[in-house]
């Protein structure tokens, strides 16, 4: 049985401390409490003690990371655009500031083993998409695969 990985990368406008950052917290945390219930969310991998890699994204503000695996592209797709985290997409202008062209906000991959997720795998697909666009190894929602490489259309 196949999993699909997404790594989110984005940059706060502001420091960790301003109203608005504070905000965005919470509602990430809101946001994977709401994720857990789903039953579709089976692992999200800490961002503690990452090292970030600098040249894969630049910009001011400090770097959020999420890496997470679901069970289906289908079930992920839909968390991504309903409940909490549809508003929270609303709201990221409030929070981050765009990235650089060609630097996506997410990518992601399938994988076969939990065990092959890694924030080293994630960075490695992230820079396989900014250099090739997407692609059955690391793709969007509007340019998906399926867990056999064909191209899918997600509603």
């Amino acid at each position: 049985m196949a999993f699909v990985a997404i790594l989110t990368i984005g940059r706060l406008k502001h420091p960790e401390e301003h109203p608005a950052s504070r905000e965005f917290f919470q509602a990430g945390s809101e946001v994977m409490l709401e994720a857990a219930k789903t039953g579709h969310l089976i692992k999200e991998f800490s961002p503690n003690r990452v090292k970030f890699p600098e040249e894969l994204i630049e910009g001011e503000g400090t770097p959020i990371l999420t890496l997470t695996v679901w069970k289906s592209l289908q079930s992920l797709y839909r968390f991504t655009y309903s409940g909490l985290h549809r508003k929270a997409l609303q709201d990221r202008n409030k929070w981050f500031g765009p990235l650089p062209e060609r630097q996506p906000n997410y990518v992601g991959w399938w994988t076969d083993k939990l065990s092959d997720v890694s924030w080293k795998e994630a960075f490695k697909r992230y820079e396989f998409y900014i250099q090739h666009g997407p692609d059955p190894f690391a793709f969007d929602f509007k340019h998906a695969f399926d867990e056999f490489g064909e191209p899918v259309l997600l509603k």
